[in-house]
């Protein structure tokens, strides 16, 4: 029986030029690669909504919007802000070379195009882009509460945990947005001359902390690393595992029930299944003296007021 024939690797092609894409895409298609066709970076925006390519080789100088732009707007798409952009140019001036890097590029192509240094390149940037997934991947798994950011402080990315708890936190489906504004001070401040800065960044929900980042340090070009802590949560947790006997999960199930989650919600933030949340439940009801969640979360809320 044959072997089934491995999924090819896409590549959006993205030029003006119907010689140009005659060209490359006969190059591609002879070295395995399945090619997709803009020909204006608007029509390249419309295509990764609907698929999302491996690659994006794109066309520094176009009309109406160039290569720069669009790869600006490609890389503001948090779906597909990893996916490696390689600009092809006839623009050799150095400071279109750092234009198109500065705008999201990962390399850049001088036309006329080589074809052999055409799909080495390739090769090399879907192999890197394979390698920073799958350590993402492994994040994801190991439910670390972790983020990545540019210099401006704009995320590029967040493992699942990260974000669930940043949402959780301020209460808001787009606590991603509302936390990128507050790194974005942090990392210009950073770059101030002066004593050396504080590598903790507390972002406060009412009279508390209800977030804490620590800055890892810089794990690219221009990409940050971030952990975060939800500093609040850890002392409250304290509060009511002392008062109650608590373990510490109960604890933290307690707290996100006086919160109102669901048990799912919690189940999501806590990194639980719904069964483990229900079985800390019942534990939380008899070292409360207390039949039903509501009134669990009516003791919780009145030890945390008192604090």
């Amino acid at each position: 029986m044959a072997e089934p024939a491995l999924p090819r690797d896409i590549v959006l092609l993205v030029d003006d030029s119907p010689e140009a894409l005659g060209f490359l895409t006969d190059a591609l298609e002879q070295s395995g690669f399945s090619v997709l066709i803009a020909t204006s970076g608007l029509a390249a925006l419309n295509i990764v909504e609907r698929i999302t390519p491996d690659l994006i080789l794109l066309d520094a100088v176009m009309p109406s919007m160039d290569g720069f732009e669009t790869c600006r707007r490609l890389k503001a798409n948090a779906s597909i802000a990893q996916i490696p952009v390689v600009f092809m140019t006839g623009l050799t001036e150095t400071e279109h070379v750092v234009h198109a890097l500065e705008s999201g590029g990962v390399d850049y192509l001088t036309k006329p195009i080589n074809v052999d240094e055409l799909r080495a390149r390739i090769r090399v940037h879907l192999r890197n882009a394979r390698s920073a997934q799958s350590a993402r991947v492994a994040l994801d798994a190991a439910g670390r509460h972790l983020l990545a950011v540019k210099g401006d402080g704009a995320i590029q990315w967040s493992t699942p945990q990260a974000t669930r708890l940043v949402n959780a936190a301020t209460g808001s489906d787009d606590g991603l947005d509302l936390l990128a504004k507050h790194i974005a001070t942090f990392m210009r401040e950073r770059e101030r001359p002066g004593p050396a800065r504080d590598n903790l960044l507390s972002i406060s929900n009412g009279r508390q902390a209800a977030l804490q980042l620590a800055f890892l340090g810089a794990i690219g070009p221009d990409e940050y690393l971030f952990r975060l802590t939800a500093t609040n949560q850890r002392a409250n947790d304290d509060v009511l595992r002392q008062h109650f006997a608590l373990t510490q999960r109960e604890s933290e199930v307690l707290l996100w029930i006086a919160k109102g989650k669901s048990n799912r919600d919690i189940g999501e933030i806590l990194g639980l299944s719904a069964r483990t949340v229900n079985k800390h439940l019942e534990q939380i009801y008899v070292k409360l003296g207390v039949e039903n969640r509501a009134s669990a979360a009516v003791k919780a809320a009145h030890v945390l007021h008192d604090v």
